[in-house]
């Protein structure tokens, strides 16, 4: 096996990253956490989810026509939404985020996301996560050249919970991977005592490769550090039954603990609702509940964080306003993003909404798209993480804002 090899499959670092290093090292953990720095976590949820079905346009007639079986009744009504502002009202499975919306920490942008018209899971996801849509040729993703811009004079770590690096932090920039669930703090090949003494000796020289090694072991071993922490602290070391809200749990305590992670993603599957969708109550409601539990533990378990914390949750497009015969729905265009923080504008709407008459409709069968979900991107990125236009530019390349989201309180 080749030494490049090694180290992938060791998990101190993705392929992509491996290509090009910073010249930074990890610096020592303070002993002192520190909220005031600034944080942003994206979770993504993996393959496509019924935005319509989450805030629900409940004064819209067609919508009602369009799904005889799965739409949320109105408010008042038995398994009715839970009203937000007169239009718009939130699944019941999701009365967990009620508490946030209320203390104007939630908010919600309708009728989003990208422009490209691929209904292709693959394409799609690929799109948000490098923010170029249409164009398959970028190779990094926008977590990753962000990590670039906001990195250049502090050393700042970026964690994903996943098996692999997503295509959002591929890139030059290191970042650490620890597995879902209850695999998040077993042991790799390099953590073994001998096997590690080894490579330290063989990667100790001032070549790329060399120093992309060491940059990977102390991120590694750092993170190890937090989630031993974070275990002991648990209930007896026993994972929750919900993966999300166990995954989401270590996430905040990594955070909390350790004031360099400034960027965290998490993913999800289990959206495509073609078939057996339900309404109040099936599919999608019991990952609905699942997701909204994860967010509330997410959020309790950052504590004083969360003020400088934003969650930005997306999708790689919605779905068919229509009903389908097997009781779901199919791959769609416009959808729901939602933004959580301390200094988030919330309890509030965004979005200018289009409507679900067959005019109106996207290619006469889907929700149309008002606000490219690079405008919440770039909201996010200029209002809490403060980056100035050459910055942004070269986070979201090639393009230019056309409304801002007034999202952030300045």
């Amino acid at each position: 096996m080749k030494r490049r090899d090694f180290l992938i499959q060791s998990g101190i670092f993705s392929a992509s990253a491996i290509t090009a290093v910073s010249s930074n090292a990890w610096i020592a953990k303070s002993a002192t956490p520190n909220s005031d720095h600034k944080r942003l976590i994206v979770i993504f949820l993996r393959g496509a989810v019924d935005g319509l079905n989450i805030l629900v346009p409940y004064l819209e007639t067609a919508y009602y026509q369009a799904r005889p079986q799965i739409a949320i009744p109105q408010p008042g009504k038995e398994g009715g939404v839970i009203d937000l502002d007169g239009r718009f009202g939130l699944h019941p499975a999701l009365a967990s985020v009620i508490p946030f919306w209320q203390q104007n920490s939630l908010a919600f942008v309708h009728a989003c996301g990208s422009p490209d018209p691929t209904r292709s899971h693959f394409d799609a996801q690929q799109y948000m996560e490098n923010a170029t849509p249409g164009d398959k040729h970028t190779q990094d993703g926008w977590m990753n050249r962000l990590l670039g811009v906001i990195s250049q004079k502090t050393p700042i770590q970026a964690v994903s919970i996943g098996e692999t690096t997503p295509k959002i932090f591929s890139g030059r920039m290191p970042v650490a991977n620890i597995a879902s669930g209850s695999n998040a703090n077993r042991p790799l090949l390099i953590d073994r005592t001998q096997l590690a003494a080894a490579f330290d000796q063989l990667y100790s020289g001032n070549d790329t490769l060399s120093q992309t090694y060491r940059q990977g072991r102390m991120a590694r071993q750092a993170i190890m550090n937090d989630l031993d922490g974070e275990m002991q602290m648990a209930n007896n070391g026993a994972p929750s039954s919900d993966g999300f809200t166990n995954d989401a749990q270590r996430l905040a305590q990594l955070m909390l603990q350790d004031h360099r992670i400034e960027l965290g993603f998490m993913a999800l599957g289990g959206w495509d609702t073609h078939v057996n969708q339900g309404s109040t109550q099936g599919q999608l409601a019991r990952n609905l509940k699942k997701l909204g539990s994860g967010l509330a533990a997410l959020i309790k378990g950052l504590g004083n964080v969360y003020q400088n914390t934003t969650i930005v949750v997306m999708s790689e497009f919605g779905r068919t306003v229509k009903q389908n015969g097997n009781g779901g729905t199919d791959h769609g265009h416009g959808n729901v993003i939602w933004v959580l923080g301390g200094k988030i504008h919330g309890g509030k709407v965004y979005g200018e909404w289009p409507g679900l008459s067959t005019a109106q409709l996207y290619q006469g069968r889907d929700l149309a798209i008002t606000t490219d979900f690079r405008d919440v991107i770039s909201t996010v990125l200029e209002n809490h993480l403060h980056l100035k236009e050459a910055k942004l530019n070269q986070v979201l390349p090639n393009y230019t804002s056309t409304s801002k989201v007034a999202l952030i309180v300045k």
